[in-house]
């Protein structure tokens, strides 16, 4: 196990890990434990009751983040004729056909987000070993495989996130950062519960949720009542 340094020991001390905190004050701490010299990410980590090596326990939708995500999303889209030049103007940052396939076969990675026609999917396929890993692999549950590229890029470029569950039942996603106001960040946090409630399978058995941490990119993990996020009612902006 790593050695922890000074800093990290600090931090973890202002946090009771036998306390399941409600949501807001979790934020609040969240927050001020980010000291970090640059805008920290606030995750977070979810721990479900399945088992994703069974096809009806796997857990993979998406959520949109009303707040958004803080971060500048860049968009690569593959398609074909007409399509390409639809995703440039719909605001893509990168487009093309089999010449950016090859482009990607070679190394290239500059983008946070792949989105694909299906008419080119067979041809997406064989960078599977690439973005897979990645996270990248366009899918259409996922909504990352799609016609509407001008709908596709506004929505993830607005804060839409694809999440799933790895290998352990776990899900991680980011929803947003330590300079957004306590009130922005449990909005995106609802909409994350809220998703995750969505998207539980039909062979999920037993208690679902397990247990739900948030933590900034640096600062210490802090475990969420999730009950209480499931009974909160947020007034409509």
């Amino acid at each position: 196990m790593p050695k922890l340094s000074k800093r990290i020991k600090q931090l973890r001390e202002q946090v009771d890990r036998s306390t399941l905190y409600a949501p807001t004050d979790a934020l609040t701490m969240t927050k001020d434990l980010a000291k970090a010299k640059f805008n920290e990410t606030i995750e977070a980590h979810i721990r479900l009751g399945i088992n994703p090596k069974y096809a009806d326990q796997q857990v993979r939708s998406t959520v949109t983040l009303p707040k958004g995500t803080g971060k500048e999303v860049r968009v690569a889209v593959l398609a074909k004729g007409e399509k390409v030049r639809e995703a440039e103007a719909a605001g893509a940052d990168i487009f093309g056909s089999e010449e950016l396939i090859e482009r990607i076969q070679g190394g290239f990675m500059d983008f946070d987000l792949m989105i694909a026609t299906p008419d080119i999917m067979p041809q997406v396929a064989k960078l599977g070993k690439l973005l897979g890993p990645r996270g990248l692999m366009p899918s259409p549950k996922g909504g990352t495989v799609t016609m509407d590229l001008a709908g596709a890029i506004r929505e993830f470029k607005a804060g839409k996130l694809e999440f799933r569950a790895d290998r352990t039942g776990i899900v991680h996603l980011p929803f947003g950062k330590a300079s957004f106001a306590a009130d922005a960040l449990l909005e995106n946090l609802k909409a994350v519960q809220e998703a995750i409630d969505r998207a539980k399978p039909s062979g999920a058995k037993g208690r679902y949720w397990r247990t739900f941490h948030i933590k900034s990119t640096m600062g210490p993990s802090i475990e969420i009542d999730v009950n209480a996020l499931r009974d909160l009612k947020l007034e409509a902006a």
